[in-house]
């Protein structure tokens, strides 16, 4: 009696979006991490400290890459490197000044000004669906960072709105520079952020810009090390090779969809672990950006 050859079991999907779902888990908690490790004076010296621990795995594992890329394919990535320093940059000192749950849930508005931007790039007009989540996500961040009442919001979330803006930037131009057009993500990521370390450790040299790496890894406590181990191996390294396991398991709408979570982990984790509180005003605003965000998504999708 002849056998009849199954086919194989798929892979159950929650088998990919678990991973996925941590990696927006991780990055939700990133913002009261970087809070809790950072001050005015060592906001560089982290960021040196949490990209250079991570810079030498990543070179290794993508050695064999970072040798096949092109000079315009070296030269691509380290523009994207120069808008990324940028962006943490803005993001960090912006986390230093407002709460880790203002943080999280303002720079999601990189997802409604991206297709915007992308709308005034290409001259098309964005659809009335869109334009109501884009107004929708707008007045909760106004409401968001009027929490005790209407008063001109913090300079923190001034440069988090900076830092979304700069990372609508980025996205764009990602999608424009031919030469890194299908580059391999993992040399052209180590690339990025080899130059965005450059920038950083170059801006520690002058002087008033706070303390140097190495004095601020001196004067750490066992917490602080635990917050920038937790930025630079969950948020950064574990990150960056979950997304890129699964993409190829799963489409990428999918893994999108499940990392747009991370604001909604942002603000649980800040109120949560931070004893962060929004207020009624504050409340109304975050829901408002959630929805807003996500329902600027679906439109675009």
């Amino acid at each position: 009696m002849s056998s009849i050859a199954l086919p194989a079991p798929r892979p159950r999907a929650w088998h990919t979006d678990v991973p996925v779902l941590a990696v927006a888990v991780v990055w939700g908690a990133s913002y009261l991490a970087a809070k809790g490790v950072t001050t005015q004076s060592t906001v560089l010296a982290v960021l040196v400290l949490r990209f250079g621990i991570v810079l030498p795995v990543l070179a290794g594992a993508g050695l064999r890459g970072l040798r096949a890329l092109s000079a315009a394919q070296w030269r691509g990535a380290g523009l994207l490197g120069l808008i990324l320093s940028g962006i943490f940059l803005l993001e960090t000192y912006g986390v230093v000044h407002t709460s880790a749950t203002n943080a999280g849930l303002i720079i999601s508005l990189t997802m409604i000004f991206t297709p915007l931007a992308e709308s005034a790039l290409t001259r098309t007009r964005p659809s009335r669906t869109f334009l109501a989540a884009a107004g929708t996500s707008v007045l909760g961040v106004v409401l968001l960072t009027q929490g005790g009442g209407f008063t001109t919001p913090s300079a923190g979330d001034l440069l988090m709105l900076l830092a979304a803006l700069a990372r609508t930037v980025h996205v764009l131009c990602m999608a424009r520079i031919r030469a890194v057009q299908g580059a391999d993500a993992l040399p052209m990521t180590t690339v990025q952020l080899g130059t965005a370390v450059v920038v950083f450790a170059l801006l520690c040299t002058a002087p008033g810009t706070g303390a140097a790496p190495w004095g601020a890894a001196a004067a750490f406590r066992p917490a602080d090390w635990a917050g920038l181990l937790f930025l630079s191996v969950c948020c950064t390294l574990f990150a960056f090779f979950v997304q890129m396991w699964a993409v190829r398991r799963t489409s990428p709408s999918r893994v999108s969809l499940l990392l747009g979570t991370e604001p909604l982990w942002a603000a649980a984790v800040g109120i949560a672990l931070g004893g962060e509180k929004l207020g009624v005003l504050g409340v109304v605003g975050a829901a408002l950006v959630l929805a807003g965000t996500g329902w600027g998504r679906r439109s675009t999708s």
